[in-house]
């Protein structure tokens, strides 16, 4: 089993050691690797190359195997057993890392391999530093039965302890079943690469024995079902390595821990950079649609953002970008979809990246143009009330700088939960299209002059007219600003500027006084 020879000299211990290490390697298994190619992915080790920048890696438990005696397992006792454990630089920066190897055991947890998963968690908690798990395995390693469902348990246990303290994302590479599952929806981010990686707790033969239902395993929680139908997951990419450059991309807007700011970076795009092209963005009718992702190009710098969820509640977009150099999350109503009402789903998706961003000290832009809640039986029966709760929850609770601004319009409560003045934004601004209401104006209208327009003899006539008197009192472009719902209205060219400003005066050139986090950051 070991093929250093004890007493010999230095140089052959040391011969023997990296001959040692390029088995752990695994490049020997030319036909696992093969197999790997075959299915358009690749092997751990190339995947961690990829990652990390280059020669930063460090391994740590090369030389573990499992200890079990179960049949099939006795004699097959590879190093590493079955994940690559460590850390390495990213931009830089000391990221942790844990990688399974689907050519050992199919990558399979067992209670060795759940000890190094559970070491390098504590150490990248205690150096409070990210962490990231490339996750490519078939579950728990049945010959090793509880001990390797005990395995899971400590994982789970040591990611929600570092929930809102360090960053921690999860790339799926492969499958991942059962109670594995779990692991991966615990963290900040999950990303899936389409047509090879697939999440579910229980299979196609599972449910196939119990509904009779037929499914595919990619129908069932392939990369599409998870961005865009279950939310499980905040993107999917068409390949391994784009998908790891991306990961990259998010690293770099992200803190090392809950205590620190996100690195700022040498600002080219200048911060007083006026957006005229704003003013034929926005339609000034309420109902005309847009491209909110327009406006928020203009406002970042250089037009660069990294969407999460971009599939998945499409009402609704959250993204991290810069803004001055420094990293801020954006959360904006898009009319494109819904006429950017908030529902279940976006209020869920709207949440969790509140409150992810207030774990990580990240400022807080929120774009609002929102008619309201969905209305429907389906909306009120699936509890509308209980996640739109959560949405105002999560700003009402966060504690980092935040800057609201309606763009167009702003009804009901929905005006309240989408970070207003009274529910905790440092500075509301507005737009000079703003209109803030209790409700829109062909509603108000009917319930305020019902009698009069019910009595007229041309009851459209009466009803235009009284919408347009509606506006008129209650809807002006400075109604809200005259009542100090919001400190200013703005020429929309001057956002960008402004917005900067604001978070410069909130929270300083350094960002002293922004508090740690002090919650973690739950799956909604």
């Amino acid at each position: 089993m070991h093929d250093v020879p004890m007493g010999a000299d230095m140089r052959v211990q040391v011969k023997a050691l990296d001959k040692l290490r390029q088995e752990a390697r695994g490049d020997h298994d030319e036909i696992g690797t093969r197999r790997q190619h075959e299915k358009g992915k690749l092997t751990v080790r190339e995947r961690i190359d990829l990652l990390f920048d280059p020669g930063s890696f460090v391994e740590i438990d090369t030389f573990r195997r499992h200890r079990s005696t179960s049949l099939g397992l006795a004699d097959k006792k590879p190093l590493t057993d079955g994940v690559v454990t460590g850390w390495g630089d990213i931009h830089g920066r000391r990221v942790f890392v844990y990688a399974h190897d689907f050519r050992i055991f199919g990558g399979s947890l067992g209670e060795e391999h759940a000890k190094k998963i559970q070491k390098v968690l504590d150490l990248a908690l205690r150096a409070r530093c990210p962490v990231i798990s490339l996750n490519d395995g078939a579950g728990a390693r049945i010959q090793e039965g509880v001990a390797a469902l005990a395995g899971y348990g400590g994982i789970f246990t040591r990611i929600v302890k570092a929930s809102g303290v360090v960053p921690q994302i999860s790339v799926m590479l492969g499958p991942c079943a059962g109670g594995a599952a779990y692991a991966p929806a615990l963290t900040d981010f999950v990303f899936m690469v389409d047509g090879s990686s697939q999440m579910f707790v229980t299979g196609p033969d599972v449910i196939k024995a119990v509904t009779g239902e037929l499914i595919s395993q990619d129908q069932l929680g392939g990369a599409r079902v998870h961005c865009e139908t279950s939310g499980v997951a905040h993107g999917f990419y068409d390949d391994e390595r784009t998908c790891l450059e991306e990961v990259r991309y998010l690293v770099s807007m992200l803190p090392q821990n809950s205590s620190s700011a996100p690195t700022p970076y040498v600002l080219e795009d200048p911060v007083d950079r006026e957006s005229p092209e704003l003013l034929d963005l926005v339609p000034t009718s309420p109902t005309a649609s847009y491209d909110m992702r327009d406006v928020i190009e203009c406002l970042v710098d250089d037009g660069e953002l990294f969407e999460v969820h971009a599939h998945w509640a499409r009402n609704i977009v959250c993204c991290l970008a810069r803004m001055g150099g420094r990293v801020v999350g954006i959360v904006a109503n898009q009319p494109q979809v819904l006429a950017g009402a908030l529902d279940i789903d976006a209020s869920d998706k709207g949440a969790r990246f509140v409150q992810m961003c207030d774990s990580f000290r990240i400022p807080l832009l929120t774009l609002v143009d929102v008619p309201g809640f969905l209305p429907g039986v389906h909306q009120e029966h699936h509890g509308l009330i209980r996640h739109g709760a959560k949405l105002l929850y999560a700003y009402c609770n966060a504690t980092v700088p935040r800057v609201s601004v309606v763009v167009r319009k702003a009804y009901g409560g929905a005006f309240i939960v989408m970070d207003s003045q009274s529910v905790g934004a440092d500075v509301a601004l507005a737009w000079p299209t703003n209109e803030v209401a209790v409700m829109g104006p062909d509603a108000a209208a009917n319930v305020i002059f019902r009698r009069e327009i019910a009595a007229a003899d041309d009851g459209v006539g009466e009803h235009r007219r009284r919408v347009e008197q509606y506006r008129e009192e209650f809807m002006h472009p400075f109604y809200a600003a005259e009542r100090g719902l919001v400190e200013d209205v703005i020429d929309p060219a001057h956002t960008r500027r402004i917005v900067i400003d604001c978070f410069r005066s909130l929270a300083g050139e350094t960002d002293l006084g922004v508090p740690a986090s002090a919650h973690g950051n739950p799956p909604t």
